[in-house]
């Protein structure tokens, strides 16, 4: 089946009897578009699963540093994209850590101010999906039509679909160079110092000797060009290293 027929019959088949597309074939036109290497075609196929009428795709660890592009893909109406997608992806960007953990996968309603300006046919209710791709944070964010059928399974679905595929493009979920140069040890070290230790009470944490310590510290600055400790920890704020 087509991309433009799986909508299409998504849109229409709301009543009981009707039956929509199968997961399974979802599935095998999912891989083939994985195959060709199209985020986009994945993503509306995604969203007709959905039974969704647009979509937009967010990474919201990349929000706060405005010279980012934090839209990764959208079909949202661009109005809609400048006036309410911008403060959608900001509340997602500042939810804390532990509540994030909490709601990854798990899709959420939230109404829409009608002083947004959406078009008539379209619900006032966004679903919001935010989960993890590779060490990027992302949401997904669904409009349907006023009368479209939503089934919470699919929306699990779609989650973990999107989850998947998005990690599938190392340019959608990649971040900053020196991010994945840093060792497992550099990062608890570094975790360590966010948390005021010094490097005598890191080596006695750890279990290694202080030189150790500050040799791993001199290779942090050197990845990531910080002058000091406070600006690694503020980088690794900022990356969602720690």
């Amino acid at each position: 089946m087509s991309l433009a027929g799986a909508q299409q019959r998504l849109r229409l088949m709301t009543s009981k009897g009707d039956q929509m597309i199968a997961r399974g074939a979802f599935v095998q036109e999912l891989e083939s578009k994985e195959i060709c290497g199209h985020l986009t075609g994945g993503m509306d196929l995604i969203s007709a699963y959905a039974g969704a009428r647009c979509y937009l795709l967010a990474r919201t660890d990349l929000f706060l540093d405005r010279h980012q592009d934090f839209i990764v893909t959208s079909n949202w109406p661009f109005d809609l994209v400048r006036t309410f997608g911008a403060a959608l992806v900001d509340a997602q960007a500042r939810t804390s850590e532990i509540r994030r953990c909490l709601q990854a996968f798990e899709p959420t309603f939230q109404d829409i101010d009608r002083s947004v300006g959406l078009p008539d046919e379209f619900s006032q209710r966004v679903c919001l999906i935010p989960y993890n791709a590779g060490h990027a944070r992302m949401v997904l964010a669904l409009l349907f039509s006023k009368d479209a059928f939503l089934s919470h399974d699919r929306l699990r679905d779609v989650a973990v679909a999107s989850a998947y595929y998005t990690s599938r493009f190392p340019e959608v979920v990649s971040t900053n160079d020196t991010l994945s140069d840093l060792t497992d040890r550099e990062v608890e070290c570094l975790s360590w110092i966010g948390e005021g230790k010094t490097s005598d009470e890191i080596a006695l944490i750890i279990g290694i000797s202080r030189n150790t310590v500050n040799n791993y510290i001199t290779s942090i600055m050197n990845k990531t060009g910080a002058k000091t400790r406070s600006e690694a920890v503020a980088f690794a704020v900022r990356q969602r290293i720690i």
